[in-house]
């Protein structure tokens, strides 16, 4: 189970294109992750800067990063991506009243 709180962290976390393509890229490559010098030269994102934008994801609890010597492995964290779609799609669907965009 996931709270408003934390859905809406999840949510924010990839509010930033450079942030959502690290995610995706992620998810991409599936559960061997990748290392924080792979993920800046696939997509071009400078060392300090995507220093920041991992800290946002992992704070966030979207990625999972783990020490293997001196290189630091970047993973999605798959179930908890799992539990913010489950938690977007059971709260939309649970409500049987029409949503009214003015």
């Amino acid at each position: 189970m996931i709270t408003l709180e934390e859905a809406a962290q999840g949510f924010s976390a990839v509010g930033s294109e450079s942030r959502l393509a690290v995610l995706l890229l992620l998810v991409k490559t599936g559960i061997e992750g990748l290392t924080v010098g792979e993920i800046g030269r696939k997509l071009q994102i400078p060392a300090s800067t995507l220093a920041h934008h991992l800290r946002f994801l992992g704070a966030a609890n979207l990625i999972e990063q783990e020490k293997q010597g001196r290189e630091v492995i970047n993973k999605a964290n798959f179930d908890h991506i799992k539990l913010l779609g489950d938690y977007l799609l059971d709260e939309c669907c649970m409500n049987t009243r029409p949503i009214i965009i003015k």
